[in-house]
Formats: structure tokens, sequence, C-alpha cells
């Protein structure tokens, strides 16, 4: 099983999301178009619920699903991002939606193999956090993405207006798709595009929220403390925040270690108040 195989994703479908990952790997022009063209195949899967099911149907011959989807598609995508589609149809899923949320994820995997091959990553993930912190700050596009009255494509077309010029292409072909938060808000979707870059590197993410910036040794020690801690390499995505009194809080997926003052005060305060 692949480290970046999400959780929703394991167990039968497991082997399944190996076998597209592998067939994105593969493609010899792995990169933004096969990223985007994934994405494009997803959007008509999820507006087409009987066009899924009968390519997710176990009872259908696998190269019967794999001509439909080359009837549907061919004419579409490119041939690398067709043979993609072709492998994951072919695949057996526990679940018809498993098979849409296998091709987004391979639409992320290959938008970072084209990142990693111009030696972009880092810069991809620093933006992706960048980005999460801007909607976070702004309560109208926040309040615009979270609108579940305005359709997938309106919010992508959004944001992506808003990160246009200021961001690596890639970033904003895998914002864009996180702000159709598919199954999940458009929060929670773009950490988990982030917690998947980071995986396919073999690394951790860690927030680290503090009053002040760190100095590059305090920067490393604590990048060196997290990384024994876990067993994997840790990036750090610093957060200065106000509202910390001394310390810090880092939170590494759902563990949180909250070593602020501000919440051993108020750990004191409910003390006394019984």
């Amino acid at each position: 099983m692949s480290a970046s195989t999400p959780g929703h994703l394991r167990g039968v479908s497991g082997s399944s999301l190996d076998a597209v990952l592998s067939a994105v790997e593969a493609s010899g022009d792995a990169g933004e178009q096969l990223g985007s063209q994934l994405f494009g195949v997803v959007a008509t899967l999820d507006s087409s619920p009987a066009l899924r099911r009968v390519l997710t149907d176990p009872s259908t011959e696998d190269e019967a699903k794999r001509g439909l989807a080359s009837s549907v598609f061919g004419e579409a995508v490119a041939a690398s991002t067709l043979e993609v589609v072709r492998t994951a149809v072919g695949s057996r899923w526990s679940a018809g939606r498993d098979l849409t949320d296998a091709l987004e994820t391979a639409g992320v995997v290959a938008i970072l193999a084209a990142a990693a091959k111009a030696g972009q990553v880092d810069a991809l993930e620093d933006e992706l956090f960048s980005v999460a912190g801007l909607v976070t700050s702004a309560p109208e596009l926040r309040s615009a993405l979270s609108d579940t009255s305005v359709p997938g494509a309106g919010k992508a077309d959004l944001i992506g207006s808003v990160l246009d010029g200021k961001v690596q292409p890639a970033t904003v072909a895998i914002v864009r798709q996180a702000a159709r938060a598919r199954s999940a808000s458009f929060e929670r979707t773009l950490q988990r595009f982030a917690d998947l870059v980071a995986a396919r590197r073999g690394r951790l993410l860690a927030e680290v929220r503090t009053a002040h910036e760190l100095g590059q040794a305090e920067h490393d020690r604590l990048a060196a403390a997290l990384t024994a801690r876990y067993g994997r390499e840790v990036h750090l995505n610093v957060v200065v925040d106000s509202s910390v009194i001394g310390g810090l809080a880092v939170a590494v997926s759902d563990d949180v270690i909250d070593g602020t003052m501000s919440s051993r005060l108020e750990a004191a305060r409910r003390q006394l108040a019984g």
C-alpha cells in the first residue's frame, strides 16, 4: 500500500489506487496537462452518476468498461490521460465514488510530478499553505468558497482569479480542484491535498503557531526534534499568531502538541473556576 493512499480508499480499493498511480508514474508526459485532464474526467463522472455506475459495475467485463471509457473520453483527452482512466475503470472499487476519488488523487500526483521535474515542489508546498492562510484571513472569500449554493466550477474560477499570477500554475490547478469541495470543505480538501504532496515525498507536515518568527536555529532544532519523534522528515509551516503567549503550538495531522503559555493560563483559569 502506498503511503499516500487516502484513508477512505484503503482496504479493497488500495491496490486499485496503487495501479492508477503507477499508470500516472509510467506516463511519459506526466504533468499539469495530465492532472488537469484527470480533474476534468472527475467533473464529468461526478455529473453523470449513471456513467459512473456502469464504469464501476463489478458485473461488467473490464474490457467493456475500458471500451466505454475510450468512447466517452478518447477524443477529449490526451492518450496518456486516457490510459490512466482505462486503468482506473478496469480496476475494482469498493464504492462507485472511489473511482472518482482515485482519479482526483491521481491528478494531484501528476501535477506534483511536474513540479518535481521543474524543481518546484518546495514552492508548491509553501504556496498551498499560504493559500490556506489567505482564505482563512479573508472572510468574504472563505464564505464564498463554503457557500453550498455556488457550483464547484464557479468556486474554482473564483479562487483561480484571486491567485492568477501570484503563485505557480501547479498550485493554481490543485487549489482550483480543492475549491470544488467534492466530498469535504475547501479547507479540509486543500489540507488533504497538501498532506498527499508531503506523503509522496515521504514526509509529514507540521503547523507551528508562535508569537514570533522562528530563527533558523530554532526552526532547525524543532524540525529535528519532530523528525526524531515521528520517524519521518517533518516540514514546518510556521504561523505567527498574536494570541500565542510564549511557547509553541504544533499540529502534525491529528496530533496536537500545545506548549503555549496561553493554553496553560486557560487551563489554570478552568481549574480555578472549578
